[in-house]
């Protein structure tokens, strides 16, 4: 008889430390979902801001170097040809000059901007990506456990709901158009 009041001792605690075990779980899961859904916010955060800075950045260089180059056509227009002729020499110089900076440094090129903004959106549309599969990630682990026996019983009497995937809207699926 004694021994059985030490193997229902026995069984209770081991039911105890599981369910404790169980419901550490998943709330330690629900934090991992929470803060995944927080590193979305966080990469939509920096995809705007830094398309945002690096599309003015662009505009601005494209601006003035449409800026300069009217301006040395309205100048051709205005100038005599003997003016014509010296500032042309004095371009040649001047564009020997900007040949020999570009061959020194070849990365000195107008598409560079270009190129910057091209990498940038690259790096912030696969950080975003992998939050979001970061996220998904952590959703699956954490409805396993809501849903398969025997922690199913835990999150039933925790109140604790299988939670919802990641999923692009309409709109996100959309091709994005990025327009200098």
């Amino acid at each position: 008889m004694e021994y059985l009041v030490y193997i229902i001792i026995g069984v209770v605690l081991i039911i105890l430390i599981w369910w404790i075990s169980t419901s550490n779980k998943l709330k330690k899961m629900t934090i991992k979902v929470d803060e995944s859904l927080s590193g979305i916010d966080i990469a939509l955060t920096k995809r705007h801001e830094v398309l945002t800075k690096m599309i003015e950045v662009v505009k601005g260089y494209v601006k003035h170097e449409k800026e300069t180059f009217f301006e040395v056509v309205k100048l051709r227009k205005e100038m005599t040809l003997s003016e014509k002729i010296t500032e042309n020499q004095k371009m040649d110089n001047n564009m020997q000059k900007i040949n020999v900076l570009v061959e020194n440094y070849p990365d000195l090129k107008a598409s560079d901007n270009f190129m910057v903004l091209q990498k940038a959106i690259i790096d912030v549309e696969e950080h975003l990506q992998a939050s979001r599969r970061l996220y998904n990630s952590n959703v699956t682990l954490f409805n396993d456990l809501v849903m398969l026996f025997p922690s199913n019983i835990v999150a039933k009497a925790s109140k604790m709901k299988a939670k919802e995937f990641f999923k692009a809207t309409e709109k996100q699926k959309e091709y994005v158009k990025v327009d200098v």
